[in-house]
């Protein structure tokens, strides 16, 4: 809680070395970064908790002996007025042992007129600073990458998860203060590419139909062929040679040359598809990297270490390296080896891998870089970094793999040869029609003011939120009915709970009712919402911080929701409007907790990709 947590710890620290004289302990005395302030499991028991388990090994004394003796020191201050840590102690609150915690009630007034004046002088500030006024993570640059789409496909809801997490993670680094550069790997060569380009000379290239022809987006279209390959695949075993032969002819191939043609331009469709997809849902980036640009820097590295004997050929003709110290035996029990460079040549997925990463610290030097890529790959990621480190690459220690679990929806699991994905531009389609559809039933078309607009950004709510309210970790199904729901821990609730505070700003500015931040005002906040809601929005910085160490939007999420639930039982308890004709000044200052509240609101729901409504 802004400022008082720094109080509160001062004054703690004060009295532990106090305490330890008095009882004439050996050793030094007892730094203020060892005294930890938490937030009490409920209410009843206090605001501010700070636990005396440190200190029991150098104290010699139990915990609770401790607390007590704490406790005994501060209160003691506080009858006679004098101050410890530099604060006088009753201007703060109250002090009590419960068992081994010194627990703090504060002050409420003073400490509400506190936070709700940060939050108004802050604004759209708000969350990027400590209690300190400090921005926790100043001075780190965070490369993300994420998506990482292949051009034989468009995106689906698979890549929607992975493009929340990534952008979310980056809007909450950014918010605690880290520059952040976002990146995407394009996935633009390979054998998945060849065999797109493969179905559509046999089943398009002869009728010259494109996208534009077929009213297609891109990315669609080449994900058509994608599907076709399969299917001819299944009747033709020779294709799968012949997709190989393909990449081999496309590795040797150089602009201008037929082959090459024809993959920038089931490139270029692709490519512009997930470009429009992107722009639909707010996801952006910094740079784009491409496979086909950074390969050969992965072969030139892979082959230098060839030379210098950190690799090896097999006898089929392939480079290779033991990854056992990386990742352990095999099920067998035999050392773990992993293709580098196939026998005809080609490269593999981490040969360009190894060829980005150093294009990207070359690029821009960071102090960390964070891959967000689902949990299947986790044993590629340990490869990837080990081989990085044996290249001699120190910054190679900085990396880090985001893994997440799969997103499947009720059906079962999508393949993407088979075309079961659920593609990401039908899914968005979808929750954008129910959306409407609910705008047209409700009679909300006019209050809303463009049932169309606020239809697509209840859409992205629902997905946004849906996929990041799980922690990255955790593999989740994804239900679009529930995903819409305006009740309950959903994206549309949010944007129902913002747009209804901003609905009482407007009814208030209507009557010349404005909110009130003085003293005065704020002091007359004394009901138990109003304080529970006042200590659950100052909290927002710290859930910034430790979301952003955490890489976790989750945290961010069910905040999100903990603030709702909070507004809701003030304004149930709490009347504003109602209360203006007698009590103009407790109305006002209810009015200015009603902002706050907005203000954390809105800044925490563009950290989640929830877009704010100020009408529903």
């Amino acid at each position: 809680m802004a400022d008082q947590k720094e109080i509160c710890r001062a004054i703690v620290t004060a009295a532990l070395n106090q305490f330890k004289e008095d009882k004439a302990l050996p050793g030094d005395s007892v730094a203020e970064s060892l005294v930890h302030m938490e937030n009490p499991p409920r209410p009843e028991m206090g605001d501010i908790g700070a636990p005396m388990f440190p200190f029991a090994k150098t104290f010699r004394m139990a915990p609770p002996a401790i607390a007590a003796g704490v406790a005994d020191v501060i209160n003691a201050a506080a009858a006679a007025g004098k101050q410890l840590g530099g604060y006088e102690v009753q201007q703060v609150g109250s002090f009590a042992a419960v068992g081994p915690y010194v627990n703090v009630k504060l002050n409420k007034a003073d400490a509400s007129a506190g936070i709700l004046r940060t939050i108004v002088e802050q604004g759209e500030g708000y969350g990027s600073f400590d209690e300190a006024g400090n921005r926790p993570l100043a001075g780190r640059r965070v490369m993300v990458e994420y998506s990482s789409p292949n051009t034989n496909k468009p995106l689906h809801l698979g890549h929607m998860r992975n493009d929340a997490l990534g952008e979310s993670v980056s809007r909450i680094l950014k918010k605690a203060g880290a520059e952040v550069f976002r990146v995407n790997i394009i996935n633009n060569r390979g054998v998945h590419i060849c065999k797109s380009m493969l179905a559509y000379k046999l089943f398009h290239e002869a009728k010259g139909e494109t996208p534009e022809s077929l009213h297609m987006k891109g990315d669609h279209f080449v994900g058509q062929c994608y599907v076709e390959f399969d299917k001819y695949a299944k009747e033709h075993p020779e294709a799968a040679q012949q997709a190989e032969d393909m990449l081999v002819q496309w590795e040797q191939s150089k602009p201008g040359d037929e082959l090459y043609t024809l993959w920038e331009k089931m490139n270029s469709w692709a490519i512009s598809g997930v470009k429009e997809t992107y722009e639909r849902t707010g996801v952006g980036f910094e740079k784009l990297y491409f496979e086909s640009e950074t390969y050969l820097k992965g072969k030139e590295e892979i082959l230098k270490g060839l030379e210098k004997g950190l690799f090896f050929k097999a006898p089929d003709g392939s480079v290779r390296v033991d990854v056992t110290e990386a990742v352990g035996k095999g099920k067998d029990g035999e050392d773990h080896e992993k293709v580098l460079l196939r026998k005809d040549g080609t490269s593999v997925y981490i040969t360009q891998d190894i060829g980005t990463a150093i294009f990207r610290h070359g690029d821009w030097a960071f102090n960390q870089l964070v891959y967000v890529v689902a949990s299947e790959q986790i044993f590629h990621f340990k490869v990837l970094f080990y081989i990085l480190r044996k290249l001699g690459f120190e910054w190679a220690e900085k990396l880090h793999h985001l893994s997440y679990g799969l997103v499947n929806l009720p059906s079962g699991r999508m393949k993407s040869r088979e075309g079961t994905v659920v593609d990401a531009d039908d899914l968005i389609d979808s929750l954008h029609e129910a959306a409407l559809k609910e705008i047209q039933e409700k009679g909300r078309d006019e209050a809303v003011g463009s049932p169309d607009e606020v239809a697509e950004k209840v859409a992205l709510a629902a997905l946004h939120y849906y996929l990041l309210q799980v922690a990255p970790v955790k593999d989740m199904l994804f239900n679009p009915e529930e995903s819409l729901s305006f009740n309950g821990n959903t994206g549309p609730y949010l944007q129902y709970m913002g747009a209804r505070i901003a609905s009482i700003l407007r009814k208030a500015e209507e009557q010349g009712l404005e909110p009130d931040s003085s003293d005065a005002a704020l002091a007359l906040l004394s009901h138990e919402s109003e304080w529970e809601l006042t200590k659950k929005l100052a909290e927002f910085p710290r859930l910034v911080a430790k979301a952003a160490e955490a890489l976790d939007p989750s945290m961010m999420a069910n905040y999100l929701y903990d603030v709702s639930k909070a507004f809701s039982a003030f304004y149930r308890d709490c009347p504003i409007l109602a209360v203006a004709d007698k009590e103009p000044q407790l109305a006002r200052a209810r009015l200015c907790l009603a902002s706050c509240t907005l203000t954390v609101l809105r800044n925490a729901m563009h950290l989640v990709l929830v877009p704010f409504l100020d009408r529903m």
